[in-house]
């Protein structure tokens, strides 16, 4: 694979995991809704990881605002008050006393919200690709 592949390969499976999101969003499931939103913009941050570095495999990291910042993108400071926020979906959401709290958050309303901010993030993100 080359480093066009890699990219490629990133906003693929990012496309693929928004359409999850919002099939649990659909279904009533906020809060996994959100965590995938969380990998589409992870796997989105390392597509350009890949296309802004000399090497083609981004830092095993779910940290969204790590990842944007060793990229030649220049977020907002509304859109990296977002990465910032979504941070709190990633891995320890899987656990369960983390998990507990995280679904009182995950409201319809609240998610819908974010859902939206996170659309207008993730257009940006590809458009830049």
């Amino acid at each position: 694979m080359n480093k066009a592949d890699y990219v490629k390969y990133w906003a693929t499976t990012a496309s693929k995991d928004w359409e999850a999101a919002s099939h649990l969003f659909e279904k009533g499931d906020y809060l996994h809704s959100l965590f995938f939103a969380h990998l589409v913009l992870e796997k989105l941050l390392k597509a350009h990881f890949v296309k802004d570095n000399t090497v083609d495999f981004p830092p095993k990291t779910h940290n969204l605002l790590l990842l944007s910042s060793q990229t030649k993108l220049l977020p907002s400071v509304d859109q990296l008050r977002l990465l910032s926020q979504m941070n709190q979906f990633q891995l320890d959401a899987r656990y369960p006393d983390y998990k507990l709290n995280m679904f009182k958050i995950a409201t319809e309303s609240y998610t819908q919200a974010l859902l939206d901010e996170i659309e207008k993030v993730k257009q940006w993100l590809e458009n830049s690709l």
